[in-house]
């Protein structure tokens, strides 16, 4: 399955759901071939652009519709809507009316099959169903329209709060070299400022990528033929320690695609940093990897307490906290997630989260496998 909760088991959904994922494909490719016929923004875009985050939230809408199953909506405790949103606004010339009336095709296609294929729907599968898709036309367009009216955020927070403990750590680590005549006191702390300063540089870097996207503007990457499956797997030897690698799961196949290899890196990294962080101790951390419709679809998974839904947008924008870390004794978020979203978007795709106590959250990044055609200098301005 392709839901954003990463569920792995779909034995424990109903007939009828198991009977929706046995026609997906056969839904969205007329799908497709309705709204190209229909609407004349969509006719420019290339299949990978066009598809988007629709396979997932379709499989959304199959545990919808699965009584006593913790989703009663495809797109309730989820950014979903949000990311197709976002990049209709990025990456086409859709304007709002021409999203609700994407998914109001969407609606008639997916009710078309069914009936074609016998299969039949209760009054609350139908409600699961429609109750979806009208939610998700509502976060879509409001997502939509944040992004054409270019809110831009505020950057001075991480220069007086993501800086600062590292700042602070070199400086005590100065302060007790100029104290100390012990040579291998001194090769242990001098370790020590090495360390903050490599973390300065490391946030200066995402802070002034992220002033780059906030200005509008993608990222600059630079692109490479490679395999995303190890890449992961030396992140996981190379930039977390023996006992949080140890709870790193990786599950899926090797997979090649044209990314910005130290970008997907730095995107990897912060990921699995805050499932670390605000997952439950002593809990698996599990990155998956999917291939569908030309698309590269990678969540990070994470038991622990949930992300409100008030606060799941929130947390993608520059220096805007959720409440567990503005009230909690862990730090951050200040610019890890809006760094992460420069990466997906100037790769010509989007980052969400699913998250509720049920299921636990789920960071998805759902990008084409072949960046090229979006980066600037390649894709016209009808297919922005």
């Amino acid at each position: 399955m392709l839901a954003s909760d990463q569920k792995l088991d779909p034995e424990k959904l109903s007939r009828t759901s198991k009977k929706m994922l046995e026609v997906r494909e056969m839904v969205l490719s007329e799908w497709e071939k309705k709204v190209r016929a229909r609407l004349k923004a969509a006719n420019v875009l290339r299949h990978p652009v066009f598809i988007d985050t629709i396979p997932v939230f379709y499989d959304n809408i199959v545990e919808a519709v699965t009584p006593n199953y913790p989703r009663k909506n495809a797109v309730r405790d989820t950014t979903l809507a949000h990311q197709h949103g976002r990049e209709r606004a990025r990456l086409t010339n859709y304007d709002p009316a021409t999203i609700i009336m994407e998914y109001q095709i969407f609606r008639w296609t997916l009710l078309q099959i069914l009936e074609q294929n016998d299969i039949a729907l209760s009054i609350e599968e139908l409600h699961a169903i429609n109750d979806s898709i009208d939610t998700a036309v509502r976060e879509s367009v409001a997502a939509f329209t944040l992004v054409i009216e270019g809110l831009r955020e505020q950057f001075i927070a991480a220069l007086t709060h993501d800086l600062r403990n590292p700042v602070a750590t070199a400086t005590m680590a100065a302060e007790l070299i100029l104290n100390s005549n012990a040579a291998g006191e001194i090769r242990s702390v001098a370790a020590k400022i090495l360390d903050s300063q490599n973390r300065i540089e490391a946030m200066i870097q995402n802070l002034l990528d992220t002033m780059t996207f906030q200005r509008g503007e993608r990222l600059h990457l630079d692109l490479s033929y490679f395999d995303i499956f190890s890449l992961i797997k030396d992140v996981r030897e190379r930039s977390f320690g023996k006992e949080d690698g140890e709870r790193l799961q990786i599950l899926g196949n090797p997979m090649n695609g044209r990314w910005d290899r130290n970008a997907m890196k730095r995107l990897v990294e912060n990921l699995v940093s805050n499932a670390l962080k605000y997952g439950s101790p002593d809990t698996p951390i599990r990155i998956k990897i999917d291939e569908v419709h030309e698309r590269l679809i990678l969540s990070v998974h994470n038991e622990g307490d949930p992300i409100p839904p008030e606060e799941q947008e929130i947390i993608f924008l520059v220096f805007q906290r959720a409440s567990l870390a503005q009230k909690g004794k862990k730090k951050g978020w200040g610019i890890g997630l809006p760094f992460v979203r420069a990466v997906a978007e100037s790769h010509g795709g989007s980052i969400g989260v699913d998250s509720s106590a049920e299921r636990g959250t789920t960071f998805l990044l759902d990008i084409p496998t072949d960046a090229r055609p979006f980066q600037p200098t390649a894709v016209s301005a009808k297919q922005r």
